[in-house]
């Protein structure tokens, strides 16, 4: 082989790994049970290439690595001393903080952000903590719920075509008609802001609401699954062998109606926030804005933990139940031994949200 042709192949592997590199980055990113250890300052060498994850018992483990051959490799945090036995020092200051940031409920980026600034780690500019460019694109359609009475409201019109709300600010920060000026100055007026300051505004709007977006596409793909899920496990119901056990039968109406009282509170909190938000451009004025960030803000992490805690036992579901099939007592198993564990804390989770009151 020529110089040529190496120089070639060692760039098509460099570009295949940094390629493959930026797909696992962007699936923790994106994920709302993976935390990359990149987004930390670690002083640990080795300790950023891997990650926090939430396994099925919801507990945190450190994966340090995984592919489709040997799987993942998950270790304790306290055990991860073994694995850096020059660095002794080192690690024993980042377990403080692993462990800290492990008692999480989820690790999506709007937790994990409220995590982290409770331990004073600045989060601000920090890529791994913000949702991927590919998954922005794809909440564009949940977006239009928020973007729409902004364009009306400026416009008077929503057929001006905005992808995502850096669109909506490049748009607004050269108005060109002149209504559209007038109803923003009208705006900042409301809101108490400088005209200047309308950019601004509208990022932390569209983050905020981008948060409600990503959360609402996660329920809306995750409540489906806990529906089929439900009804595959009580075909479990009509085995002759399960009928004969009241205490099983008694278990598995327990986690049917846990469930699906989760899914059907958590709906309902989505629906107080689009009321809410419906509320807010009925009477725009920098109150019932504060009122309405802070509203979705302090729900972050009881909404990332119950997703976070459906997300990952449906996706073992699908992965282990692939074709749906399994007899009984092999459903009966799987229910006790990775439905059931931490169950009781993604119920507490919806249940303390849902004592706050919307």
């Amino acid at each position: 082989m020529d110089g040529g042709a190496s120089d070639t192949a060692v760039d098509a592997k460099a570009a295949a790994d940094t390629e493959k590199r930026k797909a696992w980055d962007d699936e923790a990113r994106d994920s709302l049970h993976i935390l990359p250890l990149s987004s930390i300052p670690l002083d640990t060498p080795g300790l950023q290439h891997a990650r926090l994850i939430k396994n099925v018992r919801l507990q945190t483990v450190v994966e340090m690595f995984r592919d489709a051959q040997t799987g993942s490799g998950q270790v304790t945090a306290r055990h991860l001393p073994a694995y850096f036995e020059s660095y002794k020092d080192e690690i024993e200051r980042d377990l403080v903080k692993l462990e800290k940031i492990g008692a999480a409920s989820s690790f999506d980026v709007y937790s994990s952000r409220i995590e982290l600034r409770r331990l004073n780690i600045d989060v601000n500019n920090v890529e791994s903590l913000t949702l991927s460019d590919r998954k922005k694109a794809e909440l564009t359609n949940y977006m239009r719920v928020f973007t729409r009475p902004l364009m009306e409201y400026v416009y008077g019109t929503e057929e001006l075509q905005v992808a995502d709300v850096t669109d909506i600010i490049q748009l607004f920060a050269n108005p060109n008609r002149e209504e559209a000026l007038r109803n923003l100055r009208m705006m900042a007026d409301r809101l108490d802001i400088g005209l200047n300051e309308i950019p601004q505004f509208l990022e932390e709007y569209g983050d905020i609401f981008l948060s409600l977006a990503y959360f609402r596409k996660c329920l809306d793909e995750i409540v489906p699954e806990v529906q089929r899920f439900v009804t595959w496990m009580e075909e479990i119901r009509s085995s002759a062998e399960v009928k004969r056990d009241p205490r099983q039968m008694r278990l598995l109406d327990e986690i049917a109606r846990d469930l699906t009282d989760i899914a059907t509170s958590i709906t309902g909190r989505f629906e107080s926030f689009d009321n809410r938000s419906k509320d807010f451009w009925s009477d725009i004025n920098a109150d019932t804005f504060r009122t309405i960030r802070e509203l979705i803000s302090s729900h972050h992490v009881t909404i990332g933990g119950v997703l976070c805690g459906l997300a990952v036992k449906m996706n073992l579901w699908k992965h282990r139940f692939a074709r749906g099939g399994g007899g009984p007592n092999r459903r009966l198993e799987f229910v006790k031994s990775e439905i059931l564990p931490g169950l009781s804390h993604i119920k507490a989770l919806e249940q303390s949200a849902r004592t706050g009151h919307l």
